[in-house]
């Protein structure tokens, strides 16, 4: 008996096809590898299989999970016991009023049926095993992205579900961290299936098993992991694959920044009574791109929330060198769920940015081009795009305000290759050319090395 049988399953919003049909079968031990551009379906294609796609969208195709034929509705009684999901956005899987410990505790109570003695020791046990053993406490909102991927993680494997779906779920992990949420999700799936969306070929490599390629809603060829990524036969995977951080060309020297923007003098940054991290000195200049690393928690995004003066320093000084308005001091933020209202279109949103700030509107064609986004996007809320595009759309607003100052966190964790190096070659080049100083947020010390002129460490 397969433990997933899909017949020509399709995604439709009104009658255009987002996600062509797919076929596919996962035996007992299999694992499945989906790769892919951003905005292709792919997140789309485990929604429809789980059966909680959102109302504006419908399927049409055949689902049958454990041999079951079933629609929709009957997958939810599956949910969390046989079948679960890791959401693309963690914010949108845990509870916003609720510390990490306790919805970890409800989920191997109400999910796994455990007593609430073993549900308490176990939900200790499994957040001690991602490190993060004294941050049981806390909210999602006070957790980093890393962080909060890792709760998300740990609650979406406590029902003990044989079959797992997981969307992104190494992004915004430094590579210790990604490779132990890997074994986990192997280890998990060893007697039932694993279903991985990813646009990180590393990731792919770990896992093995089998890949289907997926662009603009189209399959475009499926095979052996190891035999796809050794010699893929269509062109776009081929340029997936190269488009790794690690083949991009090294930059160009930089030439010397010398009018400086931000001055920062023996700052600590915390969160609460925490310090997270302490005497820092640096000058950021106009025009320079500088890289911002560290592990997981360590205060990168707090150091960002600081500069911008939306966070308070715990000690020490920050010197602004321009008058230019709060407007032009922008952040990308690692959520962009958490930047974006889904009560309305993007379209919406994007012509209060304009009216607001009298923007020219004749600039905002070309940079949707440059970004790779598409005008018909424009007519969803955040809900009906892909977290890649709507990461996009948010750098589109932020820099048609011309920034002086951007902070970008993470913004290419959830884009693919081939479209990580374009975007990041475009905050470089309004880093140049318009003499913003950029921060640059990444796990990725390949796109750090190839697009900064320089790099500030965060130690916890």
């Amino acid at each position: 008996m397969s433990l997933i049988h899909i017949e020509n399953l399709a995604v439709y919003a009104g009658n255009t096809e987002l996600l062509a049909p797919i076929s596919l079968t996962l035996e007992k031990g299999q694992r499945l590898t989906i790769l892919g551009q951003t905005g292709s379906g792919k997140s789309l294609l485990a929604q429809a299989i789980m059966g909680n796609l959102p109302n504006s969208l419908r399927t049409e195709g055949r689902v049958t999970l454990f041999g079951e034929e079933v629609n929709a509705k009957q997958r939810q009684r599956f949910w969390g016991r046989r079948i679960s999901m890791l959401p693309q956005e963690p914010w949108n899987s845990l509870d916003p009023l609720m510390g990490a410990q306790q919805q970890l505790e409800q989920t191997y109570r109400m999910v796994a049926g455990e007593s609430a003695a073993n549900a308490q020791q176990k939900a200790a046990y499994t957040l001690a095993l991602q490190g993060l053993q004294d941050s049981g406490h806390k909210r999602v909102d006070q957790l980093s992205g890393g962080m909060a991927q890792r709760v998300a993680i740990a609650c979406a494997m406590a029902g003990g579900a044989p079959v797992l779906l997981a969307d992104e779920p190494t992004k915004g992990l430094d590579v210790s961290r990604r490779d132990q949420v890997v074994q986990q999700l192997m280890s998990q799936s060893k007697q039932g299936a694993l279903i991985t969306i990813t646009h990180d070929v590393a990731v792919a490599r770990q896992i093995g098993g089998r890949m289907m390629v997926i662009k603009s809603g189209e399959l475009l060829e499926q095979g052996n992991t190891s035999d796809i990524l050794s010699a893929p036969q269509h062109p776009f995977t081929k340029a997936l694959i190269e488009a790794d951080p690690v083949n991009w060309p090294d930059k160009t020297p930089a030439s010397s920044h010398k009018t400086p923007l931000v001055e920062v003098q023996d700052l600590t940054i915390g969160r609460g009574n925490k310090a997270l991290s302490k005497h820092l000195n640096f000058t950021l200049h106009q025009g320079e791109v500088v890289g911002v690393v560290g592990d997981s928690g360590c205060g990168k995004s707090t150091l960002g929330d600081t500069l911008l003066g939306v966070h308070q320093a715990m000690e020490g000084t920050i010197l602004r060198h321009s008058q230019a308005p709060l407007h032009q001091w922008q952040k990308l933020y690692q959520d962009p769920t958490a930047a974006v209202s889904r009560a309305v279109s993007l379209a919406t949103l994007l012509e209060d940015t304009v009216k607001l700030h009298k923007i020219d509107r004749a600039r905002i064609a070309p940079l949707m081009r440059q970004l790779g986004l598409d005008e018909a996007l424009l007519q969803r809320n955040s809900e009906g795009v892909s977290g890649g595009e709507l990461q996009r759309f948010c750098m589109l607003r932020a820099l048609l305000l011309d920034p002086v100052f951007l902070f970008a966190d993470e913004p290419t964790s959830r884009l693919d290759p081939i479209t990580a190096k374009e975007v990041s070659q475009l905050l470089v080049d309004v880093a140049k050319q318009n003499g913003c100083a950029v921060m640059l947020v990444s796990h990725d010390p390949d796109l750090i090395e190839k697009r900064c002129d320089r790099v500030i460490r965060l130690d916890a």
